[in-house]
C-alpha cells in the first residue's frame, strides 16, 4: 500500500509539473503545445477512469484518474484563465470536452470492430459506460466554467480575499462541485451512492491540499518573473463569448452601413462636381457672339440674349440699372444713386 501511494504521489508531481512547465513556455511557442498536452491528459484520464485504477487507503480510496489527471487539467485551465484570459480558456475547455467525448467513442468502435472479427477481446481497452462518461463530460465542463466564475467572485475588492486563500478556495470549490455533479450523474440511485459521495469529498479535500502548493507557487513565480498583474474581470467573463460575438457583429454591421452612406455621399458629390465642371467649361469656352446685337449662339445653334444664355448656363441672375455714362447721356438732369439706379 505504501509503495502504491508513493507511486501515485510521484506520478501526480510529475504530471502537475509537466502541465505548469508547458504553460510557462507560452511566451516562446504560444499555447498550441499546452492545448495538445491537455488533450492527451484528458484521453489518459478517461481510459484510467474507465479501467477503475485506484489506490486504497484506510477510510478513503484515491482514484488515479481524478487524483492525478483530472487535478492536472484543473491546474492547467486555472493558470490559462488567470494569465491568458477567457478566450484562451474557452479553447482549453473545448479541447478537454472534445477529447472526453471522442475517447469513449473510439473505445466503443474498437470493441465493435473486434466483435465483428475473429480477434480475441480487447482486455486492455476498457468498455466505457455511457452514463459514467456522459456525467464525466458534463461535470468537467461545468467544473471548468465554475472555476473561472469562482476565481473572479473571490477576487472582488470588497471581499479582500488574499491571493493564497483565493487560489485554495477556488480549487477546493471546483473539486467539491465535481463530487456533487459527477457522483450524482454517474451513481445516483445505486446502493453505493452515499459512500461514494462521502469518500470522494474526503479524497478531494486531501487532493486540494496536495495540489494547492503547486498552483500558488506557479502563480507567484509567473507574476514575479514577468511582472504580470492578475487582471480583475467580470464574474461572468468566461460566459460572455456569445454576447461579445453579437456585439462585434452589430459593430461590424454599423460600420458597413456607415461606409455605404459615405460612398453614397461621395458619389453624389462627384456627380455634383462633374455637373458644375461641365457648366464652368461651357462658360469658359469660345462663345459665338453676334457682332451687332451681342446675342450668343448656344450648342444647339439657337441665338439667345446674353442675359438668357448666362442664366441658363450658370447660377447667375440679372437685374438692370443704368451706368453713369448712359445716365449722363440719356438723363442728364437726373442724379444717380451709388448703385446706378436712376432716381428723380
Amino acid at each position: 500500500m505504501k509503495s502504491d501511494l508513493f507511486i501515485l504521489l510521484a506520478e501526480a508531481i510529475v504530471v502537475y509539473f509537466l502541465v505548469l512547465w508547458t504553460h510557462s513556455l507560452r511566451n516562446r511557442g504560444g499555447l498550441a503545445y499546452f492545448y495538445a498536452l491537455l488533450g492527451g491528459l484528458t484521453a489518459v484520464m478517461s481510459w484510467v477512469t474507465d479501467a477503475g485504477v485506484r489506490v486504497n487507503l484506510p477510510h478513503v480510496s484515491l482514484m488515479v484518474g481524478s487524483t492525478v489527471f483530472y487535478t492536472a487539467l484543473l491546474l492547467g485551465v486555472f493558470v490559462v484563465y488567470v494569465f491568458d484570459g477567457p478566450q484562451a480558456t474557452r479553447i482549453a475547455i473545448s479541447t478537454v470536452a472534445g477529447v472526453s467525448i471522442l475517447v469513449p467513442v473510439i473505445s466503443l468502435v474498437l470493441h465493435l470492430q473486434i466483435g465483428l472479427s475473429d480477434s480475441p477481446p480487447l482486455t486492455h481497452v476498457p468498455i466505457p459506460s455511457l452514463r459514467i462518461n456522459t456525467a464525466s463530460v458534463l461535470a468537467t465542463v461545468a467544473d471548468l466554467f465554475f472555476l473561472a466564475i469562482a476565481w473572479e467572485y473571490l477576487g472582488k475588492p470588497r471581499l479582500r480575499v488574499p491571493l493564497w486563500l483565493r487560489s485554495f478556495l477556488t480549487l477546493l470549490g471546483v473539486m467539491w462541485l465535481d463530487v456533487i455533479l459527477f457522483s450524482t450523474g454517474a451513481f445516483a440511485g445505486t446502493p453505493a451512492y452515499t459512500d461514494i459521495v462521502t469518500g470522494t469529498f474526503l479524497s478531494r479535500l486531501i487532493i486540494s491540499f496536495f495540489a494547492y502548493p503547486f498552483l500558488y507557487l506557479y502563480l507567484a513565480q509567473q507574476n514575479k518573473k514577468f511582472g504580470m498583474v492578475i487582471e480583475q474581470r467580470p464574474v461572468l467573463a468566461i460566459l460572455k463569448e456569445v454576447t461579445e460575438a453579437r456585439q462585434e457583429l452589430s459593430l461590424a454591421q454599423q460600420e458597413i452601413e456607415r461606409r455605404k452612406k459615405v460612398e453614397r455621399e461621395k458619389q453624389q458629390l462627384i456627380e455634383a462636381l462633374q455637373q458644375a465642371l461641365g457648366e464652368v467649361r461651357t462658360l469658359r469656352g469660345i462663345l459665338p457672339t453676334c457682332a451687332f446685337c451681342k446675342n450668343i449662339r448656344d450648342e444647339d445653334g439657337n441665338w439667345q440674349q446674353l442675359e438668357t444664355y448666362i442664366q441658363n448656363h450658370s447660377e447667375a441672375k440679372f437685374s438692370h440699372g443704368i451706368c453713369p455714362d448712359c445716365q449722363a447721356e440719356h438723363f442728364p438732369d437726373v442724379q444717380p444713386t451709388r448703385t446706378g439706379v436712376v432716381t428723380t
